[in-house]
Formats: C-alpha cells, structure tokens, sequence
C-alpha cells in the first residue's frame, strides 16, 4: 500500500512550502515537493482537497498547484482586495474537488468550479468589513462565515445569496463545521463557542486561556485548538471538557492544525492517527496522538522551514503501522538546508531584479537628458492629434 499523505503551509514570506509524510524505517519523515515564491504578497490562507492546493494572499490572488506533479496550475484574479479565506467542497465519492470558495477582505465570497477553475458567481458584501473565515457544510450546499464586521453569515450555495446574517457582538476569527455537519464552532479571542447547526443553540464555550489562532475538527467528537499558549489541545465536543492536551507541542504560537487520518482503517487502536501542527518560528510536526492521554509526546516528524509559517493544510490517504513515540531527532537536517537554499536563491533573486530596475531606471533618465522635448515640438504634437 503506498502512502500518499501531504501538507502545504503557506508563509509570510510569499512561500508555498508543500510535503510528502512517508514512512521510512519505521518512522516518518516529511520530504520536500515543492517551494513556490508565487505571491507579491505574504499568503493568507491555503486549501488542500485531493491532489489540488490552493493558496491566497495579499496581493489579491489565488494560486492552483497539483501535488502528484509538485507543479504551477496558474492563478485566480477574480478579486480586488486580500484573500483571506478558502474552502474547496469534494463530494465523499470522489477524490477530486468540485468546487472552490473564497472570500476576500471586502467582505465579499466567490464561488469556482474546480473542474478548470472557472469563475462562477461573486457575491459582493455578505459582511460589511472584512471577511475572517468560512466554512463550507459537507453537503456543499451552505456555507458560513465571519467578519470584522462582527456578524456570522449562512449563505445559501445553491441560490447563489447570503439567506442569513445576525450580529455577534464580538468579533470571530474563526469558524468551522465537525465532520458531520451537525454542529459549528466559533472562536473569539480565547474563547470557543460550540453551536447546533439547526438551530445555532450555544452547546458549550470553551475557555483556552489564551487567543485560538487555529482549530481543526476531528472524528470522535473531537476539536483540536491552537494558539498563543503553544499548545495543541484536543476537546470532547460532546462534553465540552479537554480529552488530552499536547503541552508545549511549539516554542511558538501555533499557526495550524492538520489531522491526518486513515479513513479506510478498521477502527481500533492501532488505526493511523496523526496531527500536524505549524507554528510562526517555522516549525511543523507531526503527532501520533493515539498515547497523548498516558505519556508525554515527542513529534514523530519534523522539519524547520526558516519561515515565518502563516497557515497549514494537509490531504491523506492510506498510511502504513508504523511504532509510536520515535525522536525525530536528526531527520529535518536535509530539510533545513533545503529550505534555506530556496530562500537564499529567492533572495539572489530578488537582488538581481532590484538592480535591474535601478539600472533601467538610470537609463531612462540618461535618455531624457540627451534628448529633451522642446516646447515647440509638443504643442506641433498635440495640434496633430486634434486635426
């Protein structure tokens, strides 16, 4: 059975950093498949849905990527304003996306046809301000989201229009829908809200101490969180209580959160069950979280991208029995330089280009001097044009 389990993180530095998790030797390690600089800007967010990556980003953009070819798609020019959040919707029968849902800091969503990418609707201003995060239900037919406007809108995906918008009194950054579509989670600074998707009844509120800057469903009724306090915390949304916390899992804040699962398996205790996890110092790693509740943890991979990580996505299929606990210790060398070869050669090439334009720029103002435009010429020139 040959793995094919992958994670995308997205960077401050307009790099898109995209790995292979294999197992090698009985342990993990995370190979490198590709590092574009292909923003202007520093990317928002990113999406994973079969081999297909997404990425968004200040400058306005969104770039496509296959994974199976570690290659460019092209880009998205649909909107005028920041990227800031994106969803792709596959239907459980096929392993590809069908469609991809974007929003932007104008407050406004688009919708895509994956197959293609073509543009089909913008709904202009579903939030006043800018819009935070969205969340599309796994039927592919609603979709929420929240703003800096402070309101929490439904829109309906198969009329093409927001059919629902109620002030929430507070900002949100966050939001999400459990694998099942029937409950939907809200976070506002340290807090997480956990609401009923039928009625949006509040179930619990979850108090993480500190500000959620990522959270993730998983199955089994569990929430993962990350944030300002470093650590990675599992919640039991059916009790509103902590299952089991991974302690100091970062030195960083915790930028993302991936669960990465054998779907396939049978169901027991030796099931794949891994956590990626990415904080702003650069770091990512890959947790086995089946013994989280009875020892401590060491991450079972890992790799040092020498960025400033923003956001984190990941895909899975099957994955071979592998032991728990291993040290990772040693394996991200190769990576480490890897990853700061990219960013050197980025950075040569940054340094050409300015030079480049300094010496055009010379050039042009060497070209006028010689050949100034008389008065005489330009007004010949205008009453030219006018005749």
């Amino acid at each position: 059975m040959h793995p094919r389990m992958s994670l995308v993180a997205g960077s401050y530095e307009r790099f898109i950093w995209g790995f292979s998790l294999n197992p090698k030797n009985e342990t993990l390690t995370l190979t490198p498949l590709f590092s574009y600089p292909s923003h202007l800007s520093l990317i928002k967010c990113v999406a994973v849905s079969g081999s297909v990556v997404a990425s968004g980003g200040a400058d306005d953009t969104i770039h496509l990527y296959d994974l199976a070819t570690a290659a460019s798609l092209g880009s998205l020019h649909q909107h005028s304003a920041t990227v800031t959040a994106l969803a792709f919707y596959a239907p459980p029968s096929l392993p590809f996306p069908r469609n991809l849902l974007s929003a932007d800091a104008e407050g406004s969503l688009s919708l895509f046809d994956a197959d293609g990418f073509v543009h089909l609707k913008t709904l202009p201003r579903v939030h006043r301000r800018a819009v935070n995060d969205l969340a599309l239900h796994p039927s592919g037919k609603l979709a929420l989201s929240v703003g800096r406007d402070e309101c929490l809108a439904m829109v309906n995906l198969v009329r093409g229009r927001r059919s629902f918008c109620c002030r929430l009194g507070k900002e949100a950054s966050i939001v999400r829908y459990d694998l099942a579509g029937d409950r939907f989670f809200m976070a506002m600074e340290e807090k997480v809200t956990v609401h009923g998707a039928e009625d949006a009844r509040l179930l619990f509120e979850l108090d993480c101490q500190k500000k959620v800057l990522c959270a993730t469903p998983a199955k089994n009724g569990l929430l993962y969180t990350g944030g300002e306090d470093r650590n990675i915390t599992a919640w039991d949304i059916n009790s509103g209580k902590v299952a089991y916390c991974i302690e100091g899992a970062h030195n960083a804040r915790v930028k993302g959160i991936v669960v990465l699962t054998d779907s396939d398996a049978a169901s027991g205790s030796d099931d794949p069950y891994l956590v990626a996890s990415a904080s702003s110092d650069g770091v990512i790693h890959v947790w086995d979280v089946r013994m989280a509740t009875t020892e401590k943890l060491n991450p079972v991979a890992e790799c040092k991208t020498q960025s400033r990580l923003t956001c984190l996505a990941g895909s899975s299929l099957k994955l071979k029995r592998r032991h728990s606990g291993t040290n990772p210790k040693g394996q991200d060398q190769t990576m480490e330089v890897i990853c700061t070869a990219a960013i050197n050669k980025y950075r040569d090439y940054e340094r050409k280009t300015l030079i480049q334009q300094q010496q055009q720029q010379l050039k042009t103002k060497a070209v006028a001097v010689e050949a100034p435009t008389s008065p005489d010429s330009a007004v010949a020139t205008v009453h030219k044009a006018l005749k």
